[in-house]
């Protein structure tokens, strides 16, 4: 990733994301690399915080500096999710067995090579994000502005809450935990953006993504849907 430092780092400043050393991706990091028993073409793979920054400032443009997503809810929250499951997902992205037309020009292993992945995906499962806003929020608009990089907010979605929660219970959470809190390689689903879960479900349906119980979300009406993301919204709570 060092070889595309300086495109993460024109990508990074359109968006008016770029944080340097010392700033909130510093503070999220390890303070020195450390052995994983990893190997990567015969060599031992290590963990290097600073490449972890180097490959964040490229996902900030559209995840945030500490993986909360953005876009309104489009760009999933990244933070705090598995590290085994977030290197899978990048490696389907690389070949192209999951497809996103964003991720196209940086899931290749000029921009991300197999240390980005592990370097990043490390990072962001370290991360420890809020669901509320401080008791005491600084008065200075700039500091507001990076507490609330660490603040992942979903707003409530219309619909009936106790449905919902009957259709997660029967059919989601022996996958996704019983409060939505994942399992290891299946990822939570509570505290994460709705449009975002919106989406995925489309693209289980019209076959552009995989899903283990396709039958089971097929069966689904167009009201237990809404139902459901009316019950997710609410588990952060």
């Amino acid at each position: 990733m060092r070889n595309g430092l300086r495109l993460a780092l024109a990508f990074a400043a359109v968006f008016g994301v770029v944080s340097l050393a010392g700033g909130p991706l510093a503070a999220q990091t390890a303070a020195t690399p450390s052995a994983t028993g990893i190997m990567i073409k015969g060599k031992p793979y290590v963990y290097d915080p600073d490449n972890a920054q180097d490959v964040m400032r490229t996902c900030a443009g559209c995840h945030g500096d500490l993986g909360a997503g953005g876009g309104g809810g489009v760009y999933p929250r990244l933070g705090g999710l598995n590290a085994d499951y977030l290197a899978e997902q990048f490696r389907k992205f690389k070949t192209r067995e999951r497809e996103n037309i964003p991720m196209i020009p940086f899931a290749v292993d000029r921009e991300m090579s197999e240390a980005d992945v592990l370097d990043v995906s490390r990072f962001l499962s370290e991360v420890k994000l809020d669901t509320k806003p401080p008791a005491n929020m600084p008065a200075d608009g700039y500091a507001r502005l990076q507490v609330m990089k660490r603040v992942l907010v979903v707003p409530h979605e219309p619909g009936d809450v106790e449905a919902g929660k009957a259709f997660y219970g029967a059919d989601c959470a022996a996958c996704h935990g019983r409060k939505g809190e994942g399992r290891v390689k299946k990822p939570p689903l509570a505290a994460q953006h709705i449009p975002y879960l919106k989406a995925q479900v489309k693209g289980f349906l019209t076959g552009a993504r995989a899903h283990d119980d396709l039958d089971i979300l097929r069966a689904k009406t167009p009201a237990d849907w809404t139902n459901l993301w009316a019950f997710l919204s609410t588990l952060q709570d």
